[in-house]
């Protein structure tokens, strides 16, 4: 052989060799890339899943805040106007002794008043819970002072005397009526 033809077979075996060498890297580079392919889905599942769960509670949270936020204004002011109801019943009371006098200006000017802040408290969501004599006792939404004999066999069980109104602030009472119930 000569020069020529080894130098011509030894360059055929390198590039066998290297289009072997090429080839199994490939086969090694696919597999390693199934591998990282596979553990790559994986971890993109696991992130898809820690980002719904995190998602899903965002949204829950924001949720129960926002239930939270419409329940504090619904009841922002109790405290205020719990604390303005015995200046009602003053009113009430004033009311009362002063129909009894003759004095008709001092009675209307009261009234007006009386007037100005009920209707001020009833803008914010104040009801009067209504209680009229010989309504049934409901121990859910009364409060028995006391109970006396009643003055007939039909009011046995029912109210004999409203002693103090009560009031709801929206769905919520925050004073019941005081009443007094016929045994």
């Amino acid at each position: 052989m000569t020069t020529n033809e080894k130098e011509q077979n030894i360059q055929e075996e390198i590039t066998e060799n290297t289009s072997e060498v090429t080839e199994n890297k490939s086969s090694n580079t696919q597999e390693s890339s199934q591998e990282t392919s596979i553990s790559q889905e994986d971890e993109l599942a696991k992130e898809k899943d820690k980002f719904l769960r995190l998602f899903a509670e965002f949204e829950n949270y924001k949720k129960r805040t926002t239930k939270e936020r419409i329940e504090l204004f619904k009841t922002a002011g109790q405290d205020v106007i719990e604390s303005m109801l015995p200046i009602l019943d003053d009113f009430d009371r004033a009311l009362i002794e002063i129909s009894k006098s003759a004095d008709e200006n001092l009675l209307k000017g009261v009234e007006i008043i009386y007037n100005k802040l009920f209707n001020i408290l009833k803008s914010k969501g104040l009801e009067q819970i209504q209680v009229a004599s010989a309504d049934n006792f409901d121990s859910e939404i009364h409060e028995a002072i006391t109970q006396i004999a009643a003055p007939t066999e039909e009011l046995k069980g029912k109210i004999i005397d409203v002693v103090e109104k009560g009031y709801k602030l929206g769905d919520k009472i925050i004073r019941y009526p005081k009443v007094v119930v016929g045994q």
